[in-house]
């Protein structure tokens, strides 16, 4: 496989700890949290000291600026020898925390390194939020030679008990799976063709200690990956299907989940051209391949106690002489055959070869798979909800619960048999794009190819994209589903309560 050049990115930030006050930690940036005490300002741990190093009245400082309590909110008090950031926390719950997190961090961009003991006001679960947030609202990527405001370094967690090693390790590994996942959309396609995301995830997997297994376009061909193989017939870059394998080390005979990622490197929407308005981020949409990618990479990190294996389906759907046209019927893995009635519906053309091979090779417990896949949710759920459907109620429970506890909205839609008639071709097994329901329909095909398995579709194409700096999110790729996944895969019992 070639081995083109990794570009230039930043780090996200380290954390250390200390038990002192942040003024007492031999920082200049430090950051507090600012609460309203039943309608009373009141300031966070860490506070007193500062007044009485500083040699100030810190509430009397304060009070003229009116500091917002509300998550997320920010005031920089000018106090002699320091640089204030005081961050709202709100009613000091996880969601609270990671915004308070965030802000922190773009508050602190281009700072070397800062003293925080906002996180001082929160249980276990706001501090692993706080960090979450902190480095997430950190990403940074840029192919300049001159930023001036970098994330910052590092940020010491003052002021309060000792944080356990291991929840700390684990809320970076979360963080920084999500950090990874908006590295890898954000990178330009002329960088980031298919070999070169199924280098990086080769690379990053085998970092982590996984097993990587790679199959090139002409084992694909050999194998009858026919979806993979269609899709990427037209680029210069032919198409991978990349594999990662985890194992827990004290877990005898664990239970078995396949993640499918669909990894389209650039996705002008073949013959079936998108305007030029809808092409400008497509260089995202393989971000089910880097969120999949991502989440393979810390699963042992959060000690996930079930075996996960990692399928990214990469191609770019280009357009050229031998590209996919309309009216083409193409066999997948397994035997059943698409008509292409539209070849920007491409994404289920790569992901159903992935979700048959597994389903009938590996044999999993359960499937995921996640893709930018169907306009049609953003249309249904906005930009800040992503969708998904589930076959086994007991696996939409988990997703739902994790959604909760990562922060990372979801909303379960209907996989609606109604709509199963849409689906039929006179030539084929099956229409890939019927066109109207698109979302739906779309789910419905990819159901074909689960062999019966308890399964779910994360259709995050509504929150792929950021169009504004919100909360941890910053413009552009989100690398929205990475921490949902390793929220429910770390948890003591991922597949508890599923029927089948």
């Amino acid at each position: 496989m070639p081995k083109p050049s990794v570009p230039p990115t930043f780090a996200p930030p380290a954390f250390g700890q200390s038990a002192q006050a942040p003024s007492r930690t031999g920082a200049t940036t430090i950051a507090l949290a600012v609460l309203d005490d039943d309608g009373e300002l009141a300031l966070g741990p860490g506070a007193a000291e500062l007044a009485d190093d500083a040699g100030v009245d810190l509430l009397a400082l304060v009070a003229p600026l009116r500091p917002g309590t509300a998550a997320g909110d920010v005031t920089t008090v000018p106090v002699p020898g320091f640089v204030v950031h005081l961050i709202g926390v709100g009613g000091a719950g996880p969601t609270d925390l990671r915004r308070a997190g965030a802000a922190l961090a773009r508050a602190t961009r281009g700072t070397q390194a800062v003293a925080s003991a906002v996180q001082a006001v929160a249980d276990e679960d706001g501090l692993s939020a706080f960090v979450v947030g902190a480095v997430l609202g950190s990403f940074r990527y840029s192919l300049r030679a001159d930023v001036d405001d970098p994330p910052v370094s590092r940020i010491t967690l003052a002021a309060g008990p000792a944080v356990d090693a291991a929840v700390l390790d684990r809320a970076q590994a979360i963080a920084r799976a999500g950090w990874e996942a908006r590295r890898l959309a954000t990178v330009p396609s002329n960088i980031k063709t298919p070999a070169w995301l199924a280098d990086e995830v080769v690379r990053m997997g085998e970092a982590a200690g996984l097993k990587a297994q790679v199959r090139d376009v002409g084992q694909l061909e050999k194998e009858g990956f026919g979806g993979i193989v269609a899709v990427g017939r037209a680029s210069a870059s032919p198409p991978w299907l990349v594999q990662l394998d985890y194992t827990p080390a004290k877990v005898r005979r664990p239970r078995h989940v396949v993640l499918v990622g669909k990894g389209i490197t650039f996705d002008t929407g073949g013959l079936n051209i998108k305007p030029g308005e809808s092409m400008t981020n497509m260089k995202r949409d393989m971000s089910g391949a880097a969120v999949v990618a991502a989440t393979m990479c810390a699963l042992e990190a959060v000690g996930s106690p079930v075996r996960v294996t990692g399928l990214m389906a990469i191609a770019e759907n280009a357009i050229g002489g031998d590209a996919l046209r309309p009216g083409d019927v193409i066999r997948h893995w397994g035997g059943r055959t698409t008509e292409v009635t539209n070849t920007d519906a491409e994404g289920r053309l790569v992901l159903t070869d992935a979700l048959q091979y597994a389903a009938t090779k590996l044999k999993p417990d359960l499937l995921v798979d996640v893709a930018t896949l169907t306009g049609a949710m953003k249309v249904a759920l906005g930009l800040h909800t992503g969708g998904y459907f589930a076959n086994d109620d007991g696996l939409a429970a988990l997703i739902e619960d994790a959604a909760v506890a990562s922060g990372e909205r979801m909303w379960r839609m209907p996989l609606a048999d109604v709509y199963e008639s849409m689906l039929e071709s006179g030539v084929a097994d099956a229409d890939n794009a019927p066109g109207r329901a698109q979302a739906i329909t779309a789910a419905l095909f990819l159901q074909h190819f689960t062999g019966g398995l308890p399964w779910a579709h994360l259709d995050l194409a509504s929150v792929g994209d950021a169009q504004q700096e919100r909360f941890e999110w910053t413009k552009g790729p989100t690398g929205f589903g990475a921490r949902l996944l390793l929220h429910w895969l770390g948890s003591d019992q991922p597949l508890e309560g599923i029927s089948r």
